[in-house]
């Protein structure tokens, strides 16, 4: 089953502090209901996706109300294998860190209720 519209999502950060709302949004339609959607922010901004979406130019012809919004997003769980090619004590500190870092979703600022993660565990 697919939605009615479907989003590729893309936020890529540049080199520089900020990015000009002008810059912000890139939109290419794919046809049959999917986008390509590209978000840039500059290394000193907040990178608030519902936030830079709702800055959308309505001519644009793609409308994503935020909070009826599914958002499918990738994590990774790092966890430490033996034999692996660092100290054990290093391994098990890596993934500790990996385990406190706060999540995508958070960093982007969408809605908690909405957010649907898809994992997959590394083992270093």
């Amino acid at each position: 089953m697919l939605h009615e519209t479907n989003v590729i999502l893309t936020v890529v950060f540049q080199d520089r502090a900020w990015v000009a709302p002008s810059e912000r949004v890139a939109i290419r339609s794919l046809g049959r209901g999917f986008w390509s959607l590209t978000l840039r922010f500059g290394f000193m901004e907040t990178a608030d996706v519902p936030a830079a979406l709702a800055t959308m130019a309505p001519e644009s012809g793609l409308r994503i109300p935020v909070f009826e919004t599914s958002w499918f997003l990738s994590r990774e769980t790092v966890v430490p294998a033996p034999g692996g090619g660092m100290a054990d004590w290093r391994e098990r500190l890596f993934a500790t860190m990996s385990r406190n870092a706060s999540g995508a979703s958070d960093f982007f600022g969408l809605p908690d209720n909405a957010v649907v993660e898809l994992g997959t565990r590394v083992q270093i």
